[in-house]
């Protein structure tokens, strides 16, 4: 594959993996996967969570992907794009665990934004973080971030209408 087809395919995995993590977010881990996204969403002091799974699935793509682009495992039927697709699925991982784990969840290194973009993120995920339980909700991806004061009227609307409860510091 020539060099620029394979950085855009690069970029483009990654910013499809944005979608998939929202999909992922909104369906599994607030649907049949709740189990495991359960504690992620409670307080508690384990330094793992069962939430942590999810990496795994994630890695488990990357890793089918690099598995299905290598001549060195799959011989003559090899596809190329698996290679770059499963370089994209890793970029986006590193860049989410960085953003959720490190920044928003302070995981790895405290730091808190005070302004721009890295703050919306913080914020928006926060207000994720608001609801009690998998119902209802916002903010389910993890890199593109809504404006916080839509995303707070959009709890507000949640929870008059008996979608979701929401945490008593937003309730007013």
């Amino acid at each position: 594959m020539p060099t620029p087809a394979i950085i855009a395919l690069v970029l483009a995995t990654v910013a499809a993996m944005e979608f998939v993590a929202w999909a992922s977010h909104k369906y599994i881990m607030h649907g049949f996967g709740w189990a495991w996204h359960r504690d992620h969403h409670e307080p508690h002091d384990k330094r793992v969570e069962k939430n942590d799974l999810f990496g795994l699935v994630g890695a488990a793509m990357s890793i089918s992907m690099f598995v299905i682009g290598s001549p060195m495992i799959m011989g003559a039927s090899a596809w190329e794009p698996g290679t770059w697709i499963g370089l994209g699925i890793l970029f986006y991982g590193i860049v989410y665990t960085l953003v959720h784990d490190g920044l928003v969840h302070q995981r790895w290194f405290r730091w808190v934004p005070r302004r721009g973009y890295a703050k919306r993120l913080v914020q928006a995920h926060k207000l994720h973080h608001a609801t009690l339980g998998k119902e209802g909700g916002v903010s389910f991806g993890f890199v593109f971030a809504r404006n916080p004061a839509k995303l707070k009227a959009e709890l507000k609307t949640q929870r008059a209408a008996g979608i979701a409860v929401v945490r008593e510091a937003l309730a007013d």
